[in-house]
């Protein structure tokens, strides 16, 4: 097996969440013994070498955050570029996104579902996941527990030949919260969550409060 990793993110790869996730994805791959070439989009100059690997491999996954709710813009462009193919060629998706819940994604998860039908392949399955937002800030063992379940489905990627099974089903993690953890939520990004937003901010070279609207006009 041979496969042809695409991450769909706007963000360069420095700055990427997907890209890490890719990582560790990668590690699981590889460890299956498959080789896979890898590709961001955030980087026009190979587009061309991206849009080559796709139209001469047969098993593509393509890693994407959920953007603005939306599947990125950029990645959209892309895929229009691509010609149409068959069914052998099987496209799998990893939708990630920084909402904790399963059921934030779903309607990312269903576009994409249609969106091989328009691309004229078959459909290997999305891995969803969400709760991936503070991946980028997180180094060290932090970075490699957030990371690490994906290396982990890399290997059921190979085993089961796509995400189209329990085991990616159940990756998932919870479709909706239950109320008190809801409850518990919500004192956290009011108190320790704002706290590190703050402290992410201001090493970005923030000199505002995160409050700061200078265009507000009410």
């Amino acid at each position: 097996m041979h496969v042809v990793i695409i991450n769909g993110s706007p963000r360069v790869e420095k700055y990427s969440n997907t890209e890490k996730i890719i990582d560790a994805f990668s590690e699981g791959l590889s460890e299956m013994e498959v080789e896979f070439e890898r590709y961001a989009i955030s980087d026009r100059n190979i587009w061309e070498k991206a849009r080559d690997a796709y139209v001469n491999n047969t098993k593509i996954v393509i890693a994407l955050p959920l953007y603005v709710e939306c599947i990125p813009g950029l990645l959209l462009e892309f895929l229009e570029t691509l010609p149409k193919k068959d069914s052998n060629t099987q496209v799998s998706f990893i939708l990630q996104s920084g909402f904790a819940e399963a059921s934030q994604l779903r309607c990312g998860e269903a576009f994409l579902e249609k969106l091989v039908n328009y691309l004229g392949v078959s459909y290997g399955g999305t891995l969803v996941k969400g709760d991936n937002f503070g991946i980028r800030l997180s180094s060290g063992e932090a970075l490699l527990k957030q990371t690490s379940p994906y290396r982990e489905m890399g290997k059921v990627y190979v085993s089961e030949n796509g995400f189209n099974c329990e085991q990616a089903r159940k990756f998932a993690g919870p479709e909706y919260f239950p109320l008190y953890i809801r409850l518990m939520l919500q004192f956290i990004f009011k108190t320790f969550a704002k706290k590190r937003f703050l402290e992410a901010a201001k090493s970005w070279g923030a000199d505002k409060p995160l409050e700061y609207r200078p265009w507000n006009i009410n």
